[in-house]
């Protein structure tokens, strides 16, 4: 079942797996345990890299020896250069055969000794970008393989030519879904291939998945890498649920909102349903990604800023590249819109009807979900289904036989939004997701055309519970928690601990939007290349003196300060007639405070100093 139809004769790449670090006072030294004279070494004054030779021998002993299980890549800074390797990993599961490895913890190796020759400035804007590599260092959930690329959907892999696979991995790999290929370049220049390890990004969960009465199975998932091994009656499948986050408008949820000029869009992914039996695989693909016009939701403190459309002569252009390169890739596109048709949401999803109506490569179906669905009519989106259900049965999904023959392909897909992307998409792509495998099982005749498996109650639920974990895991890579209205996935309706949850999740996104994300967005714009440090241009701190964090704590004292005196004054105004005229300036100058902090709520929040939202 995990056997990989064959791409040609020729031998399978594969990445060294285990490599030894060896670190000497003037460098790094990084080289295959298999193949000793394989490696290079990095100048720790200057880091330039240097090629190991065979036959090379390293001069004197290495002030420390370690293993590591690859190099996710290096960058340059002002003044340094700075490796990133993997130290530990913890191998999860595998893929078509091939061991999937989750990347436990990270290194930075800096190679910066020049430091001390450069100026305050360059000095102060090194420690900004290492700080930012921190961050880097610190995020979770990275996956990669020593033996295939995991960036391409099975149809897109049922297309490579022979002799593909014994490509570099980072050649084979789709550029759109590699979180670290910015930082592999210079590898890439000296033909590191085998060093060269493309990396996706998720999280893992482990539960048991039996999917219907008949199945049983142990289970393993991951964000991008979710699956269930399946027990149909005399045959074993597999459940693989596969999310790819695209690169190209990498960021946080409000500081990475819509299009840019090109057409991409925030929070892209492309997310793919397996169904692998002994003789068939399936494959169901849909995608999601913010509304592609201009348009932005500055944090401001209050907790829902304003909406608002850019209104831009290139908007149509905008639009106009995105579905094209859609359909170029995945065929007739049909876009669901599930944004309210009221207030400023209502205006931004009219701005973008508007723009479909002028579309020849897409279908637009605006569908209000708070309005159909609600907190617990999860039942309704069947209103949705029998909109789109001509265009559904007509895309169908992708099958190919245990000998490689194709026996259907995909003809399109479904690109769905909402506001972020995150909550409603997904309860909406589930739904979907249910209905193509539904078919696929009947076309094997797991279940009879009357069947489906919603019938399955308890089975029906784990199949959810797969769905919300995904959803949770993909709203926590672009918002920074769980996702909301999990329930709707989970069981079909709202619960009072979904509510809690929901509410808690909520406050969180606030306090990271407004306090945290500017941060985070700098570290995605630094890793993913599209802010470019050199040493020519001038610093981008240099004429920023306002240090929002510097003065928000102070703000917030003084209204804490002022509430607490209005308080103990009014209290004690009924004793003493004088403390009224104490109240009343109390409570002017705590108001006083509370406007200057809302009129300069942009400034006081934590905002991305590297690039801007276009």
């Amino acid at each position: 079942m995990d056997n990989e139809p064959s791409s040609g004769s020729l031998e399978r790449f594969k990445l060294y797996d285990e490599l030894e670090l060896l670190e000497f006072q003037d460098k790094f030294v990084i080289k295959s345990r298999l193949s000793p004279n394989q490696g290079f070494r990095i100048n720790r004054l200057d880091g330039n890299i240097n090629l190991l030779d065979d036959g090379d021998t390293l001069s004197g002993s290495p002030l420390r020896t370690s293993t590591i299980y690859g190099v996710v890549g290096t960058i340059r800074l002002v003044v340094g250069t700075y490796a990133v390797v993997i130290t530990s990993r913890k191998e999860v599961g595998s893929f078509l055969g091939f061991p999937v490895y989750r990347l436990m913890s990270m290194r930075v190796l800096a190679c910066n000794d020049a430091l001390r020759y450069s100026t305050a400035q360059e000095k102060k804007d090194e420690t900004y970008f290492v700080n930012l590599l921190k961050v880097v260092e610190s995020m979770p959930g990275l996956y990669y393989s020593y033996e295939t690329d995991i960036t391409l959907n099975l149809q897109r892999r049922s297309k490579l030519v022979d002799g593909w696979t014994s490509k570099p991995i980072w050649k084979q790999a789709d550029p759109r879904f590699v979180w670290n290929k910015h930082l592999f370049e210079e590898l890439i220049e000296y033909k590191l291939d085998r060093f060269i390890v493309p990396i996706v990004q998720g999280n893992i969960l482990k539960f048991k998945l039996p999917l219907l009465p008949f199945l049983s199975l142990p289970h393993f998932s991951l964000c991008f890498f979710q699956r269930a091994q399946l027990k149909l009656k005399d045959s074993n499948a597999m459940v693989t649920l596969f999310s790819r986050r695209c690169t190209r408008r990498l960021g946080t949820r409000m500081w990475r909102r819509g299009a840019n000029f090109e057409g991409d869009t925030a929070n892209f992914i492309e997310t793919e349903q397996l169904l692998e039996t002994e003789e068939f695989k399936f494959s169901f693909l849909q995608a999601r990604g913010s509304i592609p016009i201009l348009w932005e939701q500055i944090v401001d403190l209050s907790y829902k800023p304003h909406l608002r459309v850019i209104s831009h002569e290139e908007t149509p252009k905008i639009v106009e590249r995105h579905f094209h390169d859609l359909m170029q890739r995945y065929g007739e596109i049909v876009a669901l819109d599930l944004t309210d048709k009221h207030g400023e949401e209502g205006q931004l999803s009219a701005a973008y009807a508007a723009e479909m109506q002028k579309q020849q490569n897409a279908g637009y179906v605006a569908f209000d979900f708070h309005h159909y669905c609600g907190s617990s009519n999860f039942d309704n989106l069947k209103i949705l289904y029998d909109e789109i259900s001509e265009d559904f049965e007509k895309q169908r999904y992708f099958l190919i036989d245990r000998q490689g023959n194709v026996l259907e392909e995909q003809r399109g897909l479904f690109r769905a939004n909402c506001i972020d992307s995150l909550d409603r998409t997904n309860v909406t792509q589930c739904y979907l997701a249910q209905r193509s495998l539904n078919l696929q099982l009947q076309r094997i005749r797991v279940l009879t055309s009357s069947e489906c498996i919603s019938m399955f109650e308890e089975e029906y639920g784990k199949f959810r519970i797969l769905w919300a974990e995904q959803g949770d895991e993909i709203s926590l890579e672009y918002a920074g928690t769980h996702a909301l209205k999990g329930d709707l996935v989970r069981y079909g309706k709202q619960t009072i601990t979904g509510m809690i949850k929901d509410g808690v999740s909520a406050l969180s996104r606030y306090y990271l939007n407004n306090f945290h994300d500017g941060i985070r967005q700098d570290a995605l714009d630094l890793i993913s290349g599209h802010y470019n440090v050199s040493r020519n241009v001038p610093s981008p701190f240099q004429s920023n003196n306002f240090e929002p964090l510097t003065y928000l704590p102070v703000a917030s004292a003084l209204i804490i300060g002022g509430l607490t005196a209005t308080t103990f004054t009014l209290q004690q105004a009924g004793r003493n007639t004088n403390h009224y005229v104490s109240s009343v300036l109390c409570a002017g100058i705590t108001a006083g405070v509370m406007a200057i902090v809302k009129a300069n709520g942009r400034h006081l929040c934590s905002r991305p100093r590297l690039c801007g939202l276009l």
